[in-house]
C-alpha cells in the first residue's frame, strides 16, 4: 500500500466555489484513506492468503504462549481454593495445534473476503459496521473446528486424558460425539463477541493510526496495537471464558445444566469474583497473543502480497 492521500472527486464539473461541490469534497474528506483506484476484489486470492496467514500465526501463538493458557486453564476449572498443578504445562500441545491450524485459517479465510467485501459494500464511515460481522461470521465458521479442540485441550489441561487420541476416543465413548462440542453454546457466547470485538478494535486502531501518521505501519506498531487489542477485549470477556470452560471440563458428571445454571451455581458457591478467574493469565496470554498473532499476520499478509504474479500493492486502504 502506497502512501495515504485523500481522495479528491477529480471528475466533478461543479465549479470550485460552489456549494454543491464543497459538500462532495467534505464527504470525501472525512476520514477517508482511499489512495488511487480500487483494485477489484479477488475473492479466491483473498481466501488463499487469509487461509495461510490465519493458520500461520495461529501456530505461532499457540505454540510460544500455550503453558499460560493452560495455568488459566487450571485456574478457571478449579473450585473453591483447589490447589493448581505446574507440571505437565504443555500437555495437549500436539493436538490442539492439529486443531488451532485450520480452524485459525477457516477463521482468516471467512474474515478477510466477508470483511472486503463489507467494506466495499458499506459507506467508510460503517467500517466498524464491517470489522465487527466479518469477525463473527469468522469465528462462527471456525467454532465447528474450535470447539472440539478446546474440549479435548482443556480435558488434557486438566489431567484428564493422557493424549489427544485417547481423549477423542473416551470422550465419544462416554459421552457421544455430543461430548467434542460440550459448552457449544458458552463458547460463542465467549468467542462470537470476543472475536468480533477484538478483531474490530485492531482494524479501527490501525485506521486512526494510519490517519494519523499518514503511512503504513510497520511491524512493530501492528504488534503493539494487536497486543492493546487483545490485553483489552480479553478482560472484557473472562466471565464468558470461566463460563465456558466449566462447562467444557465437566464431562459426563453434568454439574451444570447450562449457561445459566453454570453462572448461579458459581456465584451462589464460589461468589461473584469467581467468574474473573485466570484474569490476569487470560489478560497476559491474549495480550502477548495479540502482539504475536497480528505481528505475523500482518508479516505473512505482506510476503504473499508481494509474491502475486502481478506484483499488487501490498493493501488497498479500503480493504483495511
Amino acid at each position: 500500500m502506497g502512501p495515504l492521500t485523500l481522495a479528491v472527486d477529480a471528475k466533478s464539473n461543479c465549479g470550485v466555489y460552489s456549494d454543491a461541490c464543497n459538500r462532495k469534497m467534505q464527504k470525501k474528506l472525512f476520514a477517508s484513506v482511499n489512495a488511487g483506484e480500487e483494485t477489484p476484489f479477488d475473492f479466491l486470492r483473498t481466501l488463499f492468503e487469509g487461509v495461510i496467514a490465519g493458520g500461520t500465526a495461529g501456530v505461532v501463538v499457540e505454540t510460544a504462549l500455550y503453558p499460560i493458557d493452560t495455568i488459566k486453564t487450571r485456574l478457571q476449572a478449579a473450585r473453591g481454593g483447589g490447589k493448581i498443578i505446574l507440571k505437565g504445562l504443555y500437555s495437549g500441545l500436539g493436538g490442539n495445534i492439529a486443531g488451532v491450524l485450520p480452524a485459525s485459517a477457516v477463521f482468516l479465510g471467512v474474515y478477510e473476503p466477508a470483511k472486503q467485501k463489507l467494506l466495499r459494500s458499506l459507506p467508510e464511515n460503517l467500517s466498524a459496521v464491517a470489522h465487527l460481522t466479518a469477525g463473527a461470521l469468522g469465528g462462527l465458521a471456525a467454532s465447528f473446528i474450535r470447539v472440539p479442540t478446546e474440549v479435548v485441550k482443556q480435558r488434557m489441561q486438566t489431567g484428564q486424558f493422557a493424549s489427544a487420541p485417547n481423549a477423542v476416543r473416551l470422550i465419544v465413548a462416554k459421552e457421544g460425539f455430543k461430548g467434542l462440542y460440550a459448552g457449544y453454546g458458552s463458547f460463542l457466547l465467549r468467542d462470537l463477541p470476543f472475536d468480533a470485538l477484538q478483531f474490530c478494535l485492531y482494524e479501527q486502531l490501525r485506521i486512526g493510526y494510519k490517519l494519523a501518521a499518514k503511512r503504513d505501519l510497520n511491524d512493530p506498531e501492528n504488534a503493539i496495537i494487536g497486543a492493546f487489542a487483545g490485553a483489552l477485549t480479553g478482560a472484557i470477556t473472562t466471565p464468558l471464558d470461566v463460563i465456558k470452560t466449566r462447562l467444557m471440563v465437566q464431562g459426563s458428571a453434568n454439574q451444570y445444566k447450562g449457561i445459566f445454571d453454570c453462572v448461579q451455581t458459581i456465584v451462589r458457591d464460589e461468589g461473584p469474583q469467581a467468574l474473573l478467574k485466570g484474569i490476569g493469565p487470560r489478560v497476559l496470554w491474549i495480550g502477548i497473543g495479540g502482539s504475536i498473532f497480528f505481528g505475523v499476520l500482518e508479516s505473512t499478509k505482506r510476503f504473499l502480497a508481494e509474491k502475486r504474479p502481478n506484483k499488487q500493492q501490498y493493501s488497498n486502504p479500503k480493504q483495511d
